[in-house]
């Protein structure tokens, strides 16, 4: 690290201000620093017109983030963890989370109502394979359809019409002031969000003493206990964005109690499975819990995808 930390992140709204959360939580810690944001346009980004699973996957908006801290360009990267995939490129470390948010999902209609009332075939848009199949499991009578974008794309669009009513991550909504929007929070035990949905991860180099010293004030333990076990779950079953897999800890009285299910695009099957352990063992209870779901048929279900 040079004088100034370098921060790297994605251009789009969100990640902006998780970059800049982040880095009035550094300047809070280390009064005096010098901070600077280097914004990215990655893959992920540019890439609008086709579905996530058919492209590569979230891993497409951290290739270029990473590649600047191991070129030197940047010091930190910020992400949101559910983007992270399981394995990090060599050289690189996941230091830090923070507090998480809200981890739901949201259901954000153009007339207000609630899921149970939209009426049969009402157009619902996500990308995403998992909130596809939870959201069919419950109601095969609407119609999902694809959904790339930011936030604000995506809302604009459902407000022009092209869709009924849009499946978002609640802390993305909240974290830009758009909580208002939110029609339903999609709870358990029907809706599980995806592994480590609403916690920001902070990556740095695995040899950089110094950056890592600056963001050790902003580590939170238990984000990180409830963060190790979901993402134990989608190491063990090597899940990427084309498997419908949701992953949900709480941490309670010293133990986290973990929640995973698998399930059909179409909805039309799933498995869960559901454990707890002392925080120490968290890893190991999501790969417990993994092995679970495979015993109950995970296994055929992501073969057959």
């Amino acid at each position: 690290m040079n004088n100034t930390l370098r921060i790297a992140t994605r251009k789009s709204a969100l990640a902006l201000w998780q970059a800049n959360h982040v880095r009035d939580l550094l300047l809070d810690a280390h009064p005096g620093i010098e901070i600077e944001l280097v914004k990215i346009v990655t893959r992920g980004d540019r890439i609008l017109d086709r579905p996530l699973a058919e492209i590569g996957g979230k891993g497409l908006f951290l290739k270029e983030l990473e590649r600047a801290m191991l070129d030197g360009q940047a010091d930190l990267a910020v992400h949101s963890m559910k983007d992270v995939p399981a394995a990090m490129a060599d050289g690189l470390v996941l230091q830090a989370v923070l507090p998480r948010a809200n981890p739901f999902d949201a259901l954000v209609s153009r007339d207000g109502r609630p899921l149970a009332e939209l009426p049969a075939g009402s157009r619902i848009g996500t990308s995403s394979l998992r909130r596809r199949s939870q959201l069919l499991a419950v109601r095969p009578d609407l119609m999902v359809e694809d959904l790339r974008g930011n936030v604000d794309t995506r809302l604009r669009k459902l407000d022009e019409g092209q869709y009924d009513a849009i499946i978002l991550a609640c802390a993305g909504l909240e974290r830009l002031g758009l909580g208002k929007r939110i029609n339903e929070t999609l709870r358990p035990p029907d809706f599980l969000p995806a592994s480590t949905q609403g916690i920001i991860g902070l990556q740095c180099r695995q040899h950089d003493a110094a950056t890592q010293a600056l963001i050790e004030p902003l580590a939170d333990v238990d984000t990180m206990a409830v963060a190790s076990a979901e993402r134990a779950v989608a190491n063990v079953l090597e899940a990427t964005c084309q498997v419908p897999l949701a992953a949900h800890a709480m941490l309670s009285n010293g133990k986290v109690r973990l929640e995973a299910m698998v399930g059909t695009p179409d909805g039309a099957q799933g498995v869960s499975a559901a454990g707890e352990a002392p925080a120490a063992q968290a890893v190991q209870l999501g790969e417990r819990i993994a092995a679970e779901l495979l015993e109950n048929g995970a296994g055929e279900i992501m073969a057959n995808l």
